[in-house]
């Protein structure tokens, strides 16, 4: 059996979307817990992904706090891969296309992030990853004014935040998702990452369930490949379309979820609208998990990139009820291992 990519799950979706009106978030050690109980034949997970953002792990968190944090995955045989900085306004930090103080804060949290990620990997927890960031901008605001002025902005506050990436040594992932204003397309996105030009510090996080949305034009109708009344029967089509997606941006994708989507665009408390995601085997999915997730894992000769040594689950928004099922997590351990076989290697 393969042993690359490692397998990650997410804590993050224990805190997105939750609380505010939503339900409760879901403690870390739980979702620890639920990550490494998971099991499917003999083979469980080997780490997990994490957000920087209270309840989870303070943005602010002290030395001591980041050992304990260290501790609680160690203790559960897991490792830390990628971490998410909170880059927005709510948690402390501003838009990156915003004005000078939004900036800073915007800096400011990047380099708290990377601080994390450093000590993590310092300690020996965190042995690769990436730390995630966004442009913290709406689509609607950035849409006002000069587009392309805008995304400037974003590419030059971008620039500075690789300055303090390589400063820790980590690099940065920009997150393709429709919600980030500048990123909320496939053709925005590769046109922002050109303008920062820094591909050994700044490259692209492709999540399956995000990334169908971009085929679908979803807030960048301009920038849509697929119609709106697409017959979602017609895989031929389909998989031209993701390949079209895909050629453009792995080149510079260097964080990798798997995921699926039904399609639609979803978003509960304060998390704006996004792509939805759904279990494996959803009867509303779209994608089919492993031959899309080759379409990233592998370049357009059939060839593994090998671009990063762990692949990860994204299930933001799934109902606290779905998550504290541990069959929710054999599930998606199943489909994990499967894209490992297809798309993985021995190392």
């Amino acid at each position: 059996m393969n042993n690359f990519p490692k397998l990650h799950n997410a804590a993050w979706p224990g805190v997105v979307g939750k609380g505010e009106g939503s339900e409760p978030p879901i403690e870390l050690d739980t979702m620890l817990d639920l990550t490494a109980a998971a099991e499917v034949d003999g083979t469980k997970f080997d780490g997990f992904d994490l957000f920087l953002f209270d309840p989870h792990v303070s943005i602010d968190a002290s030395d001591d706090e980041i050992k304990t944090l260290a501790e609680k995955a160690q203790k559960r045989n897991l490792v830390i891969g990628s971490v998410v900085a909170p880059v927005w306004g709510p948690t402390g930090g501003g838009s990156a296309m915003g004005s000078d103080e939004e900036r800073k804060k915007f800096l400011e949290q990047v380099r708290k992030g990377c601080h994390i990620a450093k000590r993590l990997r310092e300690i020996g927890a965190r042995p690769y990853g990436v730390v995630r960031i966004d442009s913290s901008a709406g689509v609607g605001e950035w849409a006002e004014g000069d587009r392309n002025a805008n995304s400037k902005k974003i590419a030059q506050t971008f620039k500075e935040a690789c300055d303090i990436a390589e400063d820790a040594g980590e690099r940065l992932a920009a997150e393709g998702e429709i919600c980030w204003g500048g990123m909320h397309s496939w053709r925005r996105m590769v046109q922002l990452l050109e303008m920062v030009n820094r591909p050994k510090t700044l490259g692209f996080q492709a999540d399956m369930a995000h990334t169908l949305l971009y085929v679908l034009g979803h807030n960048a109708p301009e920038d849509a490949i697929l119609p709106a009344d697409f017959d979602w029967k017609d895989t031929a089509r389909l998989d031209a379309a993701l390949k079209q997606v895909t050629a453009a941006l792995r080149p510079w994708t260097i964080d990798f979820h798997v995921a699926q989507n039904d399609a639609t665009v979803h978003g509960t408390g304060s998390h704006d609208k996004t792509g939805r995601h759904c279990l494996p085997n959803d009867p509303n999915a779209k994608l089919d998990i492993v031959k899309v997730a080759g379409f990233w894992l592998r370049d357009d000769a059939g060839d593994l990139t090998k671009n990063f040594q762990h692949i990860c689950w994204d299930g933001c928004m799934f109902p606290n009820e779905t998550m504290m099922d541990a069959g929710t997590w054999n599930q998606i351990l199943g489909a994990m291992i499967a894209v490992r076989e297809k798309h993985g290697w021995r190392g």
